[in-house]
């Protein structure tokens, strides 16, 4: 798999078997994070839970689920792939050589550059995922009209109305479609600037010390890291860039899951503005507890099933 000393496509296929794998171990709780940032009337994350499993059962927690697994799979492998290949070229630009070790410098602007180009697949992703997951939520009356569920609304208060059994989007297709044909090619990267301000820094802090516990849990210098090890720092990293994405994280799911015409939130700024004179400073990090105990395991079988893949790959 491999077409260049500096670009290989195998690290694209071992991203794409880690992400089924991460997806499947990380859903519930991305769920219950969504509700906690973008929904209401959840007095704590364990409230969450019960409120979902009482009301949905088991199958509420992999709600939306099934985009996820289809797209985050083409998603992660354009991030390992990008991020590995540009740490390569990097090297091979500095160094004259691909296969030379990455500095700090080096692995932080590989890691940079992917949140950047993580945006123009995860934004789109991301949308659908939180629209279906919020779908029995508590929406907004003149919504119904926007979903094409009641006609010639007027002269309707401006309340919320829960509506268990409605569904304004019949699955992941007609959410897209109806995103396309409501908001424009644009609806689909609503969010996207609060993402960059997310994923920047986070894939930073996912990738830099992820590589940095590696190498001090190696037994010696030249030694391949251990399986266990590889679990462990890869949970630890994702734990980390999780917690401190979190603030960028809440801003984006609530504009994400904003339906209502005219928009809750007019930007980045509006959102952060208005989240915090309604409900303090802590509404930031609504979730954070849910996204540090989410992305240890589903971080840790990632990098776990990404080098193993690849390890397998290059022993062919």
């Amino acid at each position: 798999m491999q077409t260049s000393k500096s670009f290989r496509l195998d690290d694209f296929v071992a991203g794409w078997i880690g992400g089924v794998s991460s997806v499947v171990v990380g859903h519930p709780l991305d769920t219950v994070k969504t509700r906690l940032q973008a929904g209401k009337d959840y007095k704590n994350t364990l409230h969450c839970v019960l409120t979902i499993y009482k009301k949905e059962t088991a199958m509420g927690f992999f709600k939306g689920m099934s985009f996820p697994l289809a797209s985050i799979t083409v998603y992660n492998s354009v991030v390992f792939g990008f991020f590995s290949n540009t740490q390569r070229l990097i090297s091979k630009y500095r160094h004259g050589d691909g296969r030379h070790t990455c500095g700090m410098l080096d692995l932080t602007v590989a890691s940079m550059l992917t949140g950047l180009v993580s945006v123009s697949l995860g934004a789109p992703v991301d949308l659908v995922k939180i629209r279906l997951q919020m779908q029995t939520q508590s929406v907004l009356a003149e919504n119904l009209h926007l979903a094409g569920n009641v006609s010639n609304v007027t002269n309707i208060s401006l309340r919320s109305v829960s509506l268990p059994s409605q569904r304004l989007y019949r699955g992941p297709m007609h959410c897209l479609s109806s995103i396309l044909q409501t908001e424009g090619l644009q609806g689909l990267y609503r969010g996207a600037g609060a993402m960059i301000l997310r994923d920047i820094p986070g894939y930073t802090l996912y990738f830099v010390p992820y590589a940095i516990l590696c190498d001090l849990l190696k037994p010696d210098t030249t030694s391949n890291p251990h399986p266990c090890s590889i679990w462990l720092a890869g949970g630890l990293a994702g734990s980390i860039s999780w917690v401190t994405a979190t603030p960028a994280d809440v801003v984006k799911s609530r504009m994400q899951a904003d339906i209502q015409l005219p928009r809750k939130y007019r930007g980045i700024v509006h959102c952060i503005l208005h989240s915090y004179q309604t409900e303090g400073a802590q509404v930031f990090f609504r979730g954070a507890s849910v996204n540090a105990v989410r992305g240890f395991p589903m971080c840790a079988t990632m990098f776990l099933t990404y080098e193993l893949s690849l390890q397998f790959f290059r022993s062919l």
